[in-house]
């Protein structure tokens, strides 16, 4: 019988969080999704893998005598990937580096130009992710090394180092009642619908819409969105608002949006982030210096390179 190995790590995903929504947020997927490919598993073996009950997921017996040898299985096959992927990224000599929306701002390509001369003959391929997947790659081995904006999740056993900080503005269709005004305070939105992303992006989601910076007061959630021209066109049409980067303003310029500074909530930060287990770690390591090199002296004051746990 052949399992796809995907089924098989959402499985043990549900075992270890015990809950199918914290396992969904884990893994970027939908709660149903994830549901239903619990289901196809139990169907593929013919057997009840989990006792589902208000408290959660609770594995059965065959279901714990499966989690015993699924953690062996999907460590043996991702570290066969991982050094198959290496070895292509070697034998190109090409770094893959992922990014979500606008990567490091202006200093992107300076960090592309100053890898280039640290290690020449390889070169940089640059690789968006929608953001259903804030590691931009690195959860799934897509990327070898990602320029991302933080938070990244807790448990995705990444390295992260701080680059740049910079204030979080607002998003605003061109019409709204607070257009007009110079800068807006957070306390005045906080019953305007906002554009989301995806569930499965789990506290970076919560970041985005400042779920911990509300004094108590409920997210409405105006409308979802995957990726930059989405959210733009959402905002645009007036089914929600959204906090974003101050560069945000730079990069994406329309005339049915504008942009405006907004007091009471915290910074956005930006950050280079590997694998603690990688296996392309002299590209990697001289992408990492040529971050520090290019952003050392553009982050605002206090904001220079630290590690993020």
């Amino acid at each position: 019988m052949d399992i796809d190995t995907r089924l098989l790590r959402y499985f043990a995903a549900v075992v270890e969080e015990g809950n199918l929504t914290r396992a969904a947020e884990r893994l970027y997927i939908s709660q149903p999704a994830l549901t239903k490919q619990i289901r196809q598993l139990e169907a593929q073996l013919g057997v009840v893998l989990f006792v589902r009950s208000r408290a959660g997921m609770a594995p059965t017996e065959a279901g714990e005598a499966l989690a015993a040898h699924a953690g062996g299985v999907l460590a043996a096959w991702e570290g066969a990937l991982r050094v198959t992927r290496a070895a292509t990224t070697r034998a190109a000599r090409t770094l893959r580096v992922g990014f979500v929306a606008s990567a490091a701002n202006e200093h992107t390509q300076l960090i592309i130009a100053d890898f280039a001369r640290r290690r020449p003959g390889w070169r940089v391929r640059m690789r968006q992710t929608e953001w259903t997947d804030p590691t931009a790659g690195l959860a799934t081995g897509q990327a070898d090394v990602a320029l991302l904006r933080l938070p990244v999740p807790a448990r995705s056993d990444l390295d992260v180092e701080v680059l740049l900080t910079e204030p979080r503005w607002i998003a605003l269709p061109a019409g709204h009642r607070l257009a007009a005004e110079e800068r807006i305070r957070f306390q005045d939105l906080y019953d305007e619908p906002f554009v989301a992303t995806p569930a499965e992006s789990g506290e970076w989601r919560d970041f985005w819409l400042a779920a911990d910076e509300r004094e108590g007061h409920p997210v409405r959630i105006g409308a979802v969105a995957h990726h930059p021209d989405e959210w733009l066109n959402a905002i645009a049409h007036g089914q929600g608002i959204s906090l974003t980067p101050e560069a945000t303003a730079r990069f994406y310029q329309r005339p049915d949006v504008v942009y405006r500074p907004v007091t009471g909530v915290s910074p956005s930060r930006i950050g280079v982030a590997w694998p603690r287990t990688r296996l392309v770690d002299d590209a990697v390591d001289a992408f990492i210096l040529s971050c520090r090199a290019v952003c050392g002296n553009g982050c605002p004051a206090g904001t220079g390179s630290t590690t993020d746990s």
